[in-house]
């Protein structure tokens, strides 16, 4: 591995490996020495978990950590191109971890520079390490990620997490069902890349009659930053509220997952219940970043 851009740069190998090397770092069999190596978190749009996680992650492996938050205050707003900036920040700093407005500006950034570069999202397009995460969470709480019934749910269209999963899940004869307003469907170039791979998939309007039958549920928000029409984010905003009365006769081994933040779309009161796994979630957030920054830095 040289970057991290999407999910369809890697295979099996390099997915169960991560998998592996974080499940080593979180039960502290392993600890990377990344006390030499300096991190360049450039997040050009807002960010809480990754932006905290990685930071997180470096610091705990004893590395250091140089931001950009936003381009309040820094060259961009006197003009500086993006190619410039990151030619600066490759002088000091042994690798990139970028989130971005625009699609396809990881993979431009790791065309730039000769350190390893990390995709934490660009635009609606892909956020690799989050679907990382959310493998290691299934992993964990499924003991497998094979042969697994899975619902995504939400936004499909927007859901950068979303189309990173289902690349990642591929390699795994996954069955899925893509829940989602019409407007906010699974794209069609998604769909006949799964065609193409031979996936089992249903598109769905409602989650009615397939709780059961479910693994795992995967909520995300209606991002309503995504939406250039107001009016049309209030037609879809409370599409699916997930309540507790709703997970009636789940699976004993059934988790919820939410790439959070949260608005509405998982209602507080499945907090309290034994599927509720989006907190845990994003902890195990930290311990796939080690894995995937001491990976890319060769610790």
């Amino acid at each position: 591995m040289q970057h991290l851009i999407s999910m369809r740069d890697l295979d099996s190998v390099h997915i169960n490996a991560l998998i592996e090397r974080a499940g080593l770092i979180e039960s502290g069999r392993e600890k990377p020495d990344l006390s030499s190596k300096v991190m360049g978190a450039l997040f050009f749009e807002p960010s809480t978990r990754t932006q905290l996680s990685f930071d997180t992650a470096m610091k705990r492996l004893g590395g250091k950590v140089i931001t950009i938050s936003g381009t309040k205050g820094t060259s961009v707003e006197k003009g500086e191109t993006l190619a410039d900036t990151v030619k600066i920040i490759n002088q000091y700093a042994d690798i990139i971890v970028v989130r971005h407005y625009n699609e396809g500006a990881a993979r431009y950034i790791s065309e730039q520079v000769d350190i390893p570069v990390v995709n934490a999202g660009d635009g609606a397009n892909q956020h690799p390490t989050q679907s990382m995460l959310d493998l290691y969470s299934i992993q964990k709480t499924q003991g497998t990620l094979h042969n697994l019934t899975i619902a995504l749910v939400g936004d499909l269209k927007y859901g950068r997490t979303v189309h990173s999963l289902v690349y990642a899940l591929s390699a795994y004869n996954p069955t899925f069902y893509f829940v989602s307003p019409e407007a906010l469907a699974m794209p069609d170039y998604i769909l006949e890349d799964l065609d193409g791979l031979g996936m089992n998939y249903t598109v769905r309007r409602s989650l009615d009659d397939i709780v059961p039958e479910l693994d795992i549920m995967y909520v995300t928000r209606i991002q309503q930053e995504r939406f250039a029409d107001p009016e049309e984010y209030e037609k879809v905003k409370n599409a699916y509220i997930i309540r507790a009365a709703m997970l009636g006769g789940v699976k004993e081994n059934f988790k919820i997952l939410h790439p959070l933040p949260r608005v509405n779309e998982i209602d507080t009161d499945v907090d309290g219940l034994s599927c509720a796994y989006y907190f845990q979630q994003a902890k195990n957030g930290v311990f796939m970043r080690q894995a995937i920054l001491s990976t890319l830095l060769q610790q």
